[in-house]
């Protein structure tokens, strides 16, 4: 890691927001001038199935878990209409950038926020109840507008999942890049360092990646035990790319 002593996090605008018309507001209130942070990165993203699997990983499996994808891909809040099925994604830096910005944020659970801290972030969110197909309730989603990395660890992995190194200014990049030195390609869920039809260029010699990305893909290319799959690595790679797939 480079630029020591200076902190990133992640944070995600999501559709309800977005659906609300509440960017203004949230950008504000993570202002320089309330929160001492800059923008290191941003970018809108139509979020990919593969992308909400990544990133609501640790969820998998639970009551909640098809309606919190649902949610992210935007959709829950815009059906049937792909082009307003986005998220803000947004890289901010600078000291305690973890704790800061979770404090503005304010609970997860936005009846809990407005309880403990009214007028934060969330408390202008919503719970939304999940029923099955009888009717009966069986969870509840949580439409809390915005994601915020709730550790540094955790900030260092959603970042290097949304955002590419390109994508950050190299002055503002505190995780370290590495230029590849040969191909890598993604077809059906496989990694091959040869062209096939049908296949996508992850990269090509001398394109930037993240440094752990491209040990990642050394690893499962030899069939060794990785810190992360295939899929967490490729997420990104393809994201507002044509033919991501839903």
């Amino acid at each position: 890691m480079s630029n020591k002593g200076v902190d990133q996090t992640l944070v995600l605008i999501k559709p309800d927001a977005l659906k609300n018309s509440l960017t203004g507001y949230l950008l504000s209130q993570f202002s320089e001038f309330h929160t001492g942070l800059r923008f290191a990165g941003t970018k809108v993203v139509h979020v990919s199935r593969m992308l909400a699997e990544e990133h609501y990983t640790e969820h998998r499996g639970k009551t909640f878990y098809p309606a919190l994808i649902e949610y992210i891909m935007g959709l829950a809040h815009f059906p049937g209409e792909p082009h307003r099925q986005r998220v803000i994604a947004i890289v901010y830096q600078g000291p305690d950038a973890v704790e800061k910005v979770r404090e503005t944020s304010g609970p997860t659970n936005p009846h809990v926020a407005r309880e403990k801290k009214p007028g934060c972030i969330r408390s202008l969110g919503t719970v939304v109840p999940l029923t099955n197909e009888e009717g009966e309730v069986i969870g509840q989603r949580m439409d809390n507008l915005i994601h915020a990395s709730a550790t540094p660890q955790e900030a260092e992995r959603e970042i290097k999942l949304w955002f590419k190194p390109n994508d950050i200014p190299p002055c503002l990049r505190i995780y370290a890049p590495q230029q590849s030195q040969e191909p890598f390609y993604y077809n059906n869920g496989g990694l091959s360092t040869t062209y096939e039809p049908g296949s996508t260029c992850l990269f090509a010699p001398g394109d930037t990646a993240w440094e752990s990305d491209l040990h990642a893909l050394h690893l499962i290319q030899l069939g060794l035990p990785a810190p992360c799959t295939l899929q967490t690595v490729v997420a990104k790679y393809l994201v507002n790319e044509a033919g991501e797939g839903s």
